[in-house]
């Protein structure tokens, strides 16, 4: 997509950098597992901020019975420790707010909360997190761009996205370069509001990135979702999105091609809570014989 010339730019870099060993993890790097008899490790557990209430998956739960553990480097354990650079750049047109903020900001986790232990990981150990803010009944003409460049090792990361009542953007979210990621990413649509974002997985051969995308729809506002996933050794991506009010409207549609011996995983959850609302869900695949392309929706 084109930028258009001369067009005013708010440029801000942030470095999401390791910092103390994850939450979860003991002091040997390792973390106890529950026994194969226990109804946690065969149920899943509610949504929670805390990695704590999360057991550490065998593979056997329903939520994990595709995705191979051991190819997570320890995102989903405790032994992942945070040492690698993620370098996250956002370029978004006059007006629109870009902030670097830390753990204590209101504006973190409104859009969701983590379902599964890998996004639980990532809340409790990130540092710091990105906040784009669009004013209210702002109409962007150019796009906001997030490229976020790995540069090896292992990190966590928080991204916001939030538009004011009646405001229109798209976002495009580009993931490049080698890393093994664990992230959240917040979508918060303001009443009236629309936002199309396009995430683009094009990331090196070695790569793991696993993230939970939450959109939270206010009323009578619409909210697109383009997830186009190329690279990458694992990719597991899980959108969740949910109501505020009626009348709101979610698209999401994915397009991922997975070459011999990638993994790439979306699991989907549309959250018919507030009446008057709708939804239509629509990806596709094109992936070689020794590929591993599931793909999961539901709702509810």
């Amino acid at each position: 997509m084109a930028e258009a010339q001369n067009a005013p730019k708010d440029l801000r870099q942030a470095t999401v950098q390791g910092g103390p060993p994850p939450v979860g993890s003991t002091t040997a790097g390792t973390i106890a597992v529950a026994a194969d008899s226990t109804v946690a490790t065969r149920m899943s557990a509610p949504p929670s901020f805390d990695v704590a209430d999360f057991p550490v998956p065998h593979g056997r739960e329903e939520e994990w019975r595709f995705t191979p553990l051991e190819r997570l480097r320890g995102l989903h354990d405790g032994t992942a420790e945070a040492g690698g650079v993620l370098t996250v750049e956002v370029t978004a047109p006059e007006g629109v707010t870009v902030e670097t903020v830390d753990r204590t900001d209101a504006r973190l986790g409104r859009a969701g909360t983590p379902v599964d232990r890998v996004a639980a990981q990532a809340y409790s150990s990130f540092e710091k997190a990105s906040v784009v803010s669009v004013p209210k009944e702002a109409v962007l003409t150019e796009p906001i761009r997030i490229p976020s460049t790995g540069e090896g090792g292992t990190a966590y990361g928080h991204q916001v996205v939030e538009l004011g009542a009646f405001a229109e953007a798209v976002v495009v979210i580009d993931h490049t370069g080698d890393a093994v990621l664990a992230a959240n990413v917040d979508f918060v649509v303001g009443d009236g509001a629309k936002l199309t974002v396009v995430s683009v997985q094009d990331w090196d051969d070695t790569a793991v990135h696993v993230s939970q995308h939450n959109a939270r729809i206010g009323r009578d506002a619409s909210f697109k979702s383009v997830v186009v996933t190329f690279g990458g050794d694992l990719v597991r991506l899980n959108p969740q999105v949910q109501y505020a009010g009626t009348g709101g409207e979610a698209e999401l549609f994915g397009l991922y091609f997975t070459d011999a011996g990638q993994h790439q995983e979306h699991r989907l959850l549309v959250d018919h809570n507030t009446p008057h609302c709708k939804s239509n869900v629509a990806y596709r695949a094109r992936s070689r014989a020794t590929a591993r392309t599931p793909c999961g929706s539901a709702t509810c």
